[in-house]
């Protein structure tokens, strides 16, 4: 075999290039910004040979508006398929730049969606050390490890304390697996709990934890603040320097913190990014101080404050538990457990780690490691130095051989009997500043908690106003994202500021306003400063921490569960790098956290999940428009699925029957009166297929086809229908619908009623439209389909308004833009001015051919028709559904009209029914129809039985339908028998005599019935009648379509109903 080289001897494909030896061509691509560059159509791949075909490569898997790249266009599978069709003219760019427009996401999706980085020289990547642990320690060491820890071991004994430290870490490390999986199942963008529970669980979790996580932030500036204020005040009151009082003195001095720290956030902190390290120093060094301080010999002025250095008694006197002020196990447990909190801090950060998915879990689980055993360490040796309660007075000594009250300080000489009547101020239960005293050098104990306090509360009030600012946050620079993202050590500014971005809550619009290059904001600030000021104002650290511990337990559960929400939907994309989790632990995880938070104070916690339900219930009403990919969808699949096979498995019963609508709408915004009242009929109850048939050769069908998919259903989702769209592309309408009467649907799932609208234009559609509406009513009687035809006698296609419409729409669109684009040329010289002038006129040109005003005749017309389409949309007035139930066919034409009237639009509308009886009988046919009603459980207003129906039509109403189907008689009764046989050869369609006078009777009785319709039911809302069989191979399609016609003629909105004589109904419970 001959094989074809170019001079260069590579393998080529020739059906591909036919000029193999010429050069590769270059097309010329312009891109959104402007931007023009050469691509090659075809690249020389791995394999050796030109190719479309693209290697995998990441930039073809990024979002839309990457900011780490470029995102990379591979060939669309119709290019590949197309291109010998197309003699190799496909051209496809190596990357594109997004607008956002029309984007599969939001362009406000996450930050993997934000505003490019140009400069990219200043960025820093962290590894685990800096990036996570020592930002998870320095948020986990804070105010309670100098200020409270002590207190909690007085209150609790060491035995439960250790409880109490374990209890906490067991919560945390559970949480920080649940969270190593979630971060390491694909890249993490910043956004902290919130972005972990919103991509895993969906925006109506994420939401509500978001804004729920924002507060606790403002909160926590309060608590930091009220620590720092603290210890201010017991320097204060050393020195005897109080200003008014113990409690007002920390309520000024927080207040006066809080405000400088909002300067100080408004005026820029580049500073502190470069001072972690400095901070970090600082509490190791105030740690050790505490451990050396407790080997160090007493003097004996810490002997009368309680600390003896290490006894024995002291350690077992401090074991058992001393709850004291109404303090219990779980309320001292709720005032620690913020100590156990900061595990978030590295994750937050996730996008400036260098290598997240190894950093996060890693870090984290280390720094819970260090910090819990650092926790119990200092709480061990304290317990084993400092009597829980001392007077502080050097005097309280005990002589030896004095009696003694069996306390280990009597034993070591001082007696502090006194402080079971009176309180006394030190001790561990008494004295906040026992590290300070136990210490060797007090100054350092006091400068960790200084900075401990004022860096966790100036995070927490950088972070929390993000949530604010409700607008897209532009990122000026990469040196800023990154002095901000060190920032923020107690959450990351990000976790607020991706709420935002993702625009979940409007209604925080107005502190969105940025101000200053960085576009701070400044609101946002002001919101969490009237907040943090507020619970400042409390005064009381106890009473603050409980209700930061309900804030952070409920995002811990959500990321529990979100785990295992993920895990136990085992959707193929659920891949977690960090294998060392399990979905049960996760579980026990959000179920420990739940019973916390309960136990804790259950008043709180119901509260929480109260905000959480209501924000939830916000989200979900409102509905953003984002798509996330989240664990809820998947699960929702797996149920769909299942409950698909389970219904597969079960016969169906009568009982449980209900209307399963495939409906030919079209483009489902082209008949809206078919399709509103098809969601009447379904609602959410049952299923509703809209369904589309493109008729022409398939190539060209199916690009239309594709595009129309998701767009179709878009619109019917914003239209509130509980419907799906269809479609397939044939050469012939009724094959199409033959393949979707057959192939629609899944399982029991499948419709079972086909639903179409009268052919109004049958008598000049042609001999094949009128076959083909005709046979699909044959197909749908073949596949024991029940049929549903509605007639209007305006009409039902609103199509040729709908492309009115858009073409409107798209030409005022190009209007603006070349109104904006004649602005911004304002200054250009004036060829450029007089192109674009053209240009816009002749749009404008455009626009006045498609917006002109048509004939007053047909304007009319299309009023009446948008009027009429619009007829069933709105609630219907009061009046009737009148029932012809001439036919019995299982009860669809009685179950139909009574499930409208359950509907809120036709409640107002009674059911009057309509059937034929003998003469003479009539009484008697009422009562039977009544006691059948009665035992189906039907409510009608009115029965009527028509006798009459078998009389002779009036003349004038036969003439219209002779003068309907004239054009369409083959009247061969005058020729003889050779000529009649030509003729039938010729038009095999036409309407025979012989046809004709078969079905005399039947035609008749159509007729007869229209006039009987006329005179009853012309003022109903709706008139429900049954159909009429053609038999095939007998009735031709023209005369069916006669029959059609002149029974719903000149009447209200008519259903024709016929059943696949299968019972609907029962009356058997």
């Amino acid at each position: 075999m001959e094989k074809n080289r170019s001079n260069g001897g590579e393998h080529v494909n020739p059906a591909y290039d036919a000029n193999l030896d010429e050069p590769p061509m270059y097309d010329e691509t312009v891109f959104g910004n402007g931007d023009h560059r050469t691509v090659r159509p075809s690249v020389v791949s791995a394999f050796g040979h030109d190719t479309l075909d693209r290697v995998p490569n990441v930039d073809f898997y990024r979002n839309k508006g990457s900011v780490s790249g470029h995102r990379a266009v591979r060939p669309s599978l119709q290019e590949l398929h197309d291109v010998f069709q197309r003699n190799g003219a496909v051209s496809v760019p190596d990357t594109v730049q997004d607008d956002g427009e029309g984007s599969m996401v939001t362009p406000c999706d996450d930050l993997e969606s934000a505003v490019p980085i140009k400069d990219t020289k200043g960025a820093i990547k962290f590894g685990w050390i800096r990036g996570v642990l020592v930002r998870c320690m320095l948020n986990i060491w804070g105010v309670m490890l100098f200020i409270r820890l002590s207190w909690v071991f007085g209150q609790a004994g060491w035995g439960l304390g250790i409880v109490v430290i374990v209890l906490s870490c067991v919560v945390t490390i559970i949480t920080c697996l649940s969270m190593s999986a979630i971060c390491t199942n694909g890249v993490v963008r910043g956004g902290g709990a919130y972005y972990l529970i919103s991509r895993s669980l969906g925006p109506e979790f994420g939401g509500s934890i978001g804004l729920i996580f924002a507060f606790a932030n403002a909160v926590a500036v309060a608590m930091y603040v009220v620590g720092f204020a603290e210890t201010v005040r017991d320097l204060l009151k050393d020195y005897d320097l109080l200003m008014v009082d113990e409690i007002n003195d920390i309520r000024i001095i927080g207040c006066i913190t809080v405000v400088v720290l909002l300067g100080i956030s408004v005026a820029g902190m580049e500073w502190e990014a470069k001072a972690q390290i400095v901070l970090l120093v600082i509490l190791l060094v105030a740690i050790v101080n505490v451990f050396v301080g407790t080997f160090l010999s007493p003097t004996d002025t810490k002997k009368s404050q309680g600390f003896f250095g290490y006894n024995s008694k002291i350690f077992l006197e401090n074991f058992p538990p001393a709850f004291r002020d109404g303090e219990t196990f779980f309320t001292v447990f709720s005032i620690f457990f913020p100590a156990a909190t900061g595990i978030l801090a590295g994750a937050n950060i996730s996008g400036d780690l260098r290598d997240a998915q190894r950093a996060i879990p890693k870090g984290t689980l280390l720094a819970i490691v260090i910090t819990g055993v650092t926790y119990l360490g200092v709480a061990m040796c304290v317990s084993a130095t400092v009597v829980r309660d001392a007077t502080g007075n050097s005097n309280d000594t005990i002589a030896t051989g004095m009696p003694c009250n069996f306390s280990s300080a009597c034993d070591l000489g001082y007696d502090f009997s006194s402080c079971a009547e009176t309180e006394c101020k030190y001790g561990l239960m008494n004295n906040f500043q026992v590290m300070t005293m136990v210490s060797g050098f007090g100054p350092l104990i006091i400068a960790g908690t200084f900075s401990a306090t004022l860096s966790s509360a100036l995070a927490s009030l950088v972070s929390a106003p993000k949530v604010f600012q409700v607008s897209y946050l532009p990122i000026v620079s990469t040196n800023y994202v990154n002095l901000k993202a060190k920032l923020l050590t107690f959450f990351n500014f990000v976790s607020s500021q991706a709420l935002c971005k993702d625009n979940i809550y409007k209604i925080l619009h107005f502190f969105a306003k940025g101000v200053g290059k960085n576009d701070e904001p400044i609101r946002g600030y002001v919101l969490t400063f009237i907040i943090s000021v507020a619970f400042i104002l409390i005064g009381d650290l106890n009473a603050i921490a409980p209700i930061i511990s309900n804030f952070f337990l409920a995002s811990y559960a959500l990321i529990n569960f979100s785990c295992f929400h993920a895990s136990y939907a085992k959707s193929p994309g659920w891949r977690p790098a960090y294998k060392y989790y399990n979905m049960w632990l996760s579980l026990l995880g959000a179920v420990l956290c739940c019973v916390v938070m309960f136990v804790i104070n259950w008043w709180a916690a119901l509260l929480t999940y109260v905000i959480e339900i209501l924000l939830f219930i916000y989200v979900t009403v409102k509905k953003p428009d984002v798509n996330w990919g989240s664990s809820t969808q998947a699960v929702t699949f797996v149920s769909a699925v299942s409950n698909a096979l389970s219904l597969s498995g079960v016969d169906d019963h009568v009982k449980n029957f209900r209307p399963q609508l495939l409906v030919l709408t079209g483009t489902p915004r082209t008949r809206p009166a078919l399709l509103d009242l098809a969601h009447s009929l379904s609602k959410t109850y049952g299923l509703c297929l809209t369904c589309e048939v493109f008729v022409g050769p398939r190539s060209e069908a199916l690009e239309e086809m594709n595009s129309g998919m998701e767009r179709n259903q878009l619109w019917l989702r914003k239209q509130k229908r509980k419907a799906f769209y269809a479609a397939v592309a044939c050469e012939e309408f009724r094959e199409g619908t033959n393949s979707l009467l057959q192939a629609s649907g899944l399982g029991r799932m499948k419709p079972n009623t086909l639903m179409v609208g009268f052919k109004r234009n049958w008598r000049t559609a042609g001999i094949e439209g009128v076959q083909s509406y005709v046979g699909i009513l044959h197909d749908a009687f073949d596949f024991e389909y029940g049929a549903v035809m509605l007639r209007m006698d305006e009409g039902l296609d609103v199509s040729h308004i709908v492309e009115a419409e858009d073409e409107m729409l798209k030409a005022e669109k190009e209007q603006r833009s070349l109104d904006k684009e004649m602005m911004r040329s304002a200054g250009k010289p004036k060829g450029l001015l007089r192109k674009s002038r053209n240009s816009s006129q002749q749009v404008l040109t455009t626009r006045v051919s498609v917006c002109a005003p048509p004939p007053a005749q047909v304007a009319k017309r299309n009023e009446e028709l948008v009027v009429a389409s619009m007829q069933f949309k709105k609630k219907q007035p009061k009046g009737t559904i009148d029932v012809w139930w001439l036919f019995d066919d299982g009860g669809l034409t009685l179950l139909l009209p009574y499930i409208l009237t359950t509907r809120k639009k036709w409640k107002d509308c009674k059911l009057r029914i309509f059937i034929a009886g003998q003469p003479g009988q009539t009484e008697k046919d009422k009562q039977e129809m009544k006691s059948l009603l009665q035992k189906f459980r039907i409510n009608c207003s009115d029965i009527t039985v028509i006798d009459d129906i078998h009389i002779q039509p009036r003349p004038d109403s036969l003439r219209k339908l002779e003068d309907m189907i004239e054009p369409f008689c083959l009247r061969e009764g005058s020729k003889d028998y050779a000529e009649a046989e030509a003729m039938k050869k010729e038009h095999p369609w036409k309407i025979t005599d012989e046809e004709l006078s078969s079905f005399e009777e039947k035609t008749n009785l159509q007729v007869r019935l229209n006039e009987v319709l006329q005179e009853n039911s012309k003022s109903a809302n709706l008139i429900i009648v049954s159909m009429p069989i053609a038999r095939k191979g007998a009735v031709s399609d023209f005369l069916y379509m006669a029959w059609l016609d002149i029974l719903t003629k000149d009447l209200p909105p008519t259903l024709l109903i016929r059943g696949n004589h299968k019972s609907v109904l029962t009356f058997y419970s």
